[in-house]
């Protein structure tokens, strides 16, 4: 009994194991691939496969490689919406600490989605509906978020989703997006500065060890969000950052 249930628990630990390879990889793998990433052997993943596939979790596609499943979207909605709704006390201590809005965002796919926002209390302040879609080489969350992603993936997506011009400021060529995340990580932070919207400056960090790739950011008018105010809020941003990583992790471990 006591194998059958260490049987299980590995099992499970392989399962979520090949799902987080394959959205890795973009969301469709075939089985030589994840083999050749995970080291687990052919029939054990095939084994594994199929369950996914009769959960709903995988579907496999005619080309006969696997795809991550629609029942996966439900859970990812509803993982986001907890995350957002984790992230609101964090958010709020960031207002607080500088005036200005502050967000939070995920990357889902090639795409940046906003999770989370507690607004300035300026009457002059920035407002990103919760829900809203961008793509990520013109905004500072996105660009906190792709420094962490290897530069050829970066490419990859870029390839994918254009890089149409949002002002006069957006960065539309993938070398010179390249060089700005190179920047990036040697700040410690990303700068939107009219990118997305003229006039709008912003301020992102990501979340360290998030479970899914997370950033925080704060965004003002320009006038605001002066050089001199960047001095003072991305030390802020960084803080809450660690704070936040460190309240998901418990959350994670929690149930432990």
């Amino acid at each position: 009994m006591a194998a059958d249930r260490a049987g299980g628990v590995q099992s499970l630990e392989r399962a979520f194991d090949l799902l987080e390879r394959m959205a890795e990889a973009g969301g469709e793998v075939g089985l030589s691939e994840l083999s050749a990433s995970s080291g687990l052997p052919l029939p054990t993943i095939h084994r594994l496969m199929r369950t996914l596939v009769a959960c709903g979790g995988v579907r496999q596609q005619p080309n006969r490689r696997y795809a991550l499943g629609p029942r996966l979207i439900r859970l990812g909605e509803s993982a986001s919406r907890l995350l957002g709704t984790w992230a609101r006390p964090y958010l709020a201590e960031l207002v607080e600490a500088t005036g200005e809005t502050a967000n939070m965002a995920l990357l889902d796919g090639d795409e940046v989605v906003y999770v989370a926002q507690v607004p300035s209390r300026h009457s002059m302040r920035m407002f990103t509906e919760v829900g809203r879609r961008v793509l990520p080489h013109s905004t500072g969350v996105g660009k906190a978020l792709l420094a962490a992603v290897p530069p050829d993936r970066v490419r990859a997506l870029l390839a994918r989703t254009g890089m149409p011009a949002a002002t006069g400021r957006t960065i539309t060529d993938p070398e010179a997006f390249l060089a700005e995340l190179d920047r990036v990580r040697g700040l410690g932070y990303a700068v939107d500065d009219s990118e997305q919207e003229v006039g709008v400056r912003c301020l992102a960090v990501g979340v360290p060890d998030s479970p899914t790739p997370a950033a925080i950011s704060v965004s003002g008018p320009a006038g605001r969000l002066t050089e001199a105010a960047t001095d003072k809020i991305v030390p802020v941003l960084q803080d809450v950052a660690r704070e936040l990583s460190h309240a998901l992790s418990a959350h994670g471990t929690s149930a432990g």
